[in-house]
């Protein structure tokens, strides 16, 4: 049994209640050869949703395309994933949100599983894991980049998942309507996955099958360009989101190279009586003064950053739960 037939054999089956909103996102670009099988597919397993494919500025047919396979087109005008999410996420309003990239590498029948997990458990994100059907589903440097990524991520954010960098989630309506998308390009996955553990929100993770993108259809991610913004990105949100551990460490820092460097000037004053090295220490002296400002910093912005993560929190709560009438 293929590693597909058994994923697909746990996936439960799952239909929305009377009345239960359900939307497909689909951000594109220059996705012509695959984005009319991601929309049939979709409609086959849930006829009852919406499916919107936004445009990103693509130069090719694919709005067209998307529109003649029965989405509802939109078009960003801004180029960057990131902005693509953030423009839906504000638009499009549902109870219950698909995310999944237009490129056809996802299997739409595991959506069942997805949001059955989603219900069930009651969560607010649910990310499809990874497991490639073909060696070619991954391009060459995708599959170690993505493990190195995820273990730099779940060592420093603690984070409970094996693949953040998956375009294909399902979120509740609270976790969409409370999520800022202050990123713009393909480092919008990782920001979705901190603003879950920032909430501390109930989250999940099921492993789906991943194929290879279809003939002429081509991967816009730069594996080393966009390699390097996601691993800036994750270091900008850990000093934004865990300000205090972030610059103690870099005033620890400071204070050890002052004190290396004060060590020879103390020997020579007492051996001496004299300081010979005085650019030294005035250096040695400017960063301690420096590692005593970051530790402030660290502290103040520690406060600022529990005041916008309430704020977060009640805009979070102000929407209603999965689950309920």
């Amino acid at each position: 049994m293929s590693k597909r037939e058994t994923i697909a054999g746990r996936a439960a089956h799952w239909r929305p209640r009377a009345g239960q909103r359900l939307a497909v996102l689909v951000p594109c670009f220059n996705e012509e050869a695959a984005v009319a099988k991601v929309v049939a597919d979709f409609r086959a397993e849930l006829p009852e949703a919406t499916i919107y494919v936004y445009d990103n500025n693509s130069t090719d047919r694919t709005g067209e395309v998307a529109r003649a396979a029965g989405a509802v087109v939109r078009r960003e005008m801004r180029r960057g994933k990131g902005s693509v999410v953030r423009r839906m996420f504000a638009d499009v309003e549902a109870d219950i949100y698909v995310l999944v990239d237009g490129d056809a590498t996802y299997d739409a029948s595991s959506v069942h599983a997805l949001i059955a997990r989603l219900a069930a458990d009651r969560l607010d994100m649910v990310v499809a894991a990874r497991v490639e059907e073909a060696a070619a589903a991954y391009r060459p440097g995708h599959r170690t980049a993505n493990r190195l990524l995820a273990g730099f991520f779940a060592a420093v954010f603690a984070a409970p998942f094996t693949d953040i960098l998956s375009g294909y989630r399902v979120f509740s309506r609270r976790f969409v309507k409370s999520f800022p998308a202050l990123s713009r390009g393909f480092e919008i996955e990782t920001e979705l996955s901190v603003h879950a553990l920032e909430l501390d929100l109930a989250v999940g993770e099921v492993a789906t099958p991943y194929f290879a993108r279809p003939q002429g259809s081509t991967s816009k991610l730069s594996t080393w360009r966009d390699g390097l913004r996601i691993v800036v990105t994750v270091v900008e949100l850990y000093r934004s989101e865990r300000p205090f551990t972030f610059f103690s460490a870099l005033g620890i820092m400071l204070a050890l190279v002052s004190v290396l460097l004060a060590i020879p000037i103390f020997i020579t004053y007492f051996e001496q009586g004299t300081v010979p090295r005085l650019p030294t220490a005035v250096l040695s002296t400017g960063l301690m003064l420096l590692a005593f400002l970051a530790v402030v910093a660290g502290l103040v912005l520690d406060t600022v950053t529990r005041g916008r993560r309430e704020m977060k929190r009640l805009a979070y709560l102000q929407q209603q739960a999965p689950g309920e009438e």
